[in-house]
């Protein structure tokens, strides 16, 4: 049985202070695993009481283990490491018209052997969650094709000369976490694919896929049928979210979904929901909505989790009525754009406005489809 629900929530939220401070200390072996993990579970706690207090109708455990959203496809990998000069622009502009800030950040880590898994952290993140949520849990999982943004032409092709079959490995990877994740009880997974949503930048499909020898017209054909393969799971319905980066309040990608909507939106069968970001004008109008299969369900991510600005009610109700022109009203619902801390050091934006948006996801979801 498919489940669908009004109103969302992404994934990530912020991390409280004395979480961080433990991460830290944990790290420099100044706090012990047991000690650690407390603190873990504390914050979990906290994630899932502020949510349900919200009044949203589906919650995650606000990825409070995670160091970013890809962690189950790099802190726990064997056969990536940091490469000294392998970066990455993020970017940060309130208009169109704004040149704004750029940043220039270490990308994480390399790909520079095959690719194999330590442990897979999302069986304790939902065992754990599932005991403590009165609401209904969601799981989420990144994108194996998110492994092209690990992908480096100099240090990547002795193990993989295709990258294409790296990310067919991590898909693999990825598919047995969702298999057990059903065998637990897990009916909720959603996959994190802001690569596709880097997919509708000119700039990025050269300097992030072309000139690493990634094909960016393959992504959005192969590619998507690979990403596809990991939503095969039976028992569980799957989500795809789309974004165009989100990391401390800076983004990668700009560019409208007309880009990818006929090829990868039509390979997407397993998927039954997509989280689309559309929170401003980085994504364009919802005319690619129509190409978006009727059999799906669509969740508009126009309130953003990049600053501390809350939206005009009003406003986000035009934008609904706006996307209904496109795609069937009923089988629309409402979120965030995307998560509030997609790295743990999180956006820049305050514990109170986090709770506050939620709020505003419930409340004009249930005035507006009641």
């Amino acid at each position: 049985m498919t489940v669908f629900y009004r109103a969302e929530v992404i994934g990530s939220l912020l991390r409280p202070n004395y979480l961080k401070q433990a991460r830290t200390a944990y790290e420099a072996g100044g706090i012990d695993p047991a000690e650690f993990k407390r603190i873990e579970d504390r914050a979990v706690d906290q994630a899932i009481a502020m949510q349900e207090g919200t009044g949203v109708d589906v919650i995650t455990d606000g990825e409070m283990r995670r160091t970013h959203f890809i962690s189950p496809l790099s802190d726990v990998l064997e056969g990536v490491q940091v490469i000294p000069a392998f970066t990455r622009t993020w970017r940060r502009r309130d208009s169109e018209a704004d040149q704004g800030k750029k940043i220039e950040m270490q990308v994480q880590l390399a790909v520079v052997e095959k690719i194999a898994r330590k442990r897979s952290p999302v069986i304790e993140e939902f065992v754990y969650a599932r005991a403590k949520a009165r609401k209904p849990l969601k799981i989420t999982l990144p994108s194996p094709l998110m492994m092209a943004l690990r992908y480096s032409p100099q240090y990547s092709k002795k193990a993989y000369a295709d990258p294409f079959d790296l990310f067919r490995d991590a898909a693999e990877l990825v598919r047995r976490d969702a298999a057990e994740l059903a065998k637990l009880g897990c009916t909720y997974i959603q996959i994190d694919a802001p690569e596709l949503g880097m997919l509708c930048d000119p700039q990025r499909r050269r300097t992030d896929f072309a000139d690493q020898g990634i094909d960016p017209d393959r992504m959005a054909t192969e590619g998507m049928e690979i990403l596809d393969s990991v939503a095969a799971v039976p028992g569980v319905t799957f989500g795809l979210h789309l974004c165009r980066g989100n990391n401390q309040g800076y983004y990668v990608g700009e560019g409208g979904y007309e880009a990818i909507s006929k090829e990868a939106f039509k390979r997407a069968k397993n998927f039954k929901i997509f989280l689309l970001e559309y929170d401003d004008w980085r994504s364009g109008g919802f005319e690619p909505l129509r190409d978006l299969p009727k059999d799906k369900s669509l969740v508009l991510g126009i309130i953003s989790t990049k600053h501390e600005t809350m939206e005009a009610a009003d406003g986000v109700i035009k934008r609904v009525e706006e996307a209904a022109r496109f795609f069937p009203r009923d089988q629309l619902a409402l979120s965030t754009q995307c998560g509030f801390g997609t790295v743990w050091e999180g956006n820049p934006i305050s514990e109170q406005m986090q709770e506050t948006k939620l709020k505003m996801v419930a409340e004009l979801t249930h005035s507006l489809w009641k």
